[in-house]
């Protein structure tokens, strides 16, 4: 129990930290560090093949592109002054956030959950990566291609530059 608890510790303060900075490289460093707060939680529950792949998904690959994403889209001070629209659309975001967050909670508290003492299943390595590698194969591709259009786009929208006001 202590473990776990230091381990939540960690994937906690990591994203809350994350959140609270203004530069953008620590930010990215530490949300890599959630990354590995959170393998290390898996490989405290036992999901063996689950922290290898958050490991070599996001700590490797993730982290870097997240990386060279901010390093090459950096802007200047300037830039980053609040105008009056962003407050109006961080507002309605934060509805939103709400509004989704209300549903999920009230449909994860209206579910049944069964019977939470029986033990789970017990699925080896093998099956689980045949069952990824197989079955799932396709729908893994389309997300990795949904998340590599849209570092890409992002990029694009942050890198074109502004007119000149002179």
């Amino acid at each position: 129990m202590i473990a776990f608890a230091v381990i939540a510790l960690l994937i906690l303060a990591s994203a809350s930290l994350a959140m609270c900075l203004r530069n953008l490289v620590h930010s990215v460093l530490l949300l890599v560090a959630n990354w590995a707060g959170i393998a290390v939680f898996y490989l405290w529950a036992g999901a063996e093949f689950v922290a290898f792949a958050q490991l070599l998904v996001y700590v490797g690959a993730v982290s870097m592109l997240s990386l060279f994403a901010v390093l090459l889209t950096r802007r200047s001070f300037h830039d980053l002054d609040i105008i009056p629209e962003s407050v109006s659309r961080a507002t309605w975001a934060l509805l939103t956030a709400g509004a989704v967050a209300g549903v999920l909670i009230g449909t994860i508290l209206g579910s049944p959950f069964g019977n939470v003492t029986e033990a789970a299943p017990a699925v080896s390595m093998r099956q689980l990566g045949e069952e990824l590698a197989g079955t799932h194969v396709a729908g893994l591709l389309v997300v990795g291609i949904i998340l590599t259009v849209a570092l890409l786009g992002g990029v694009v929208i942050a890198s074109k530059d502004k007119e000149d006001k002179s």
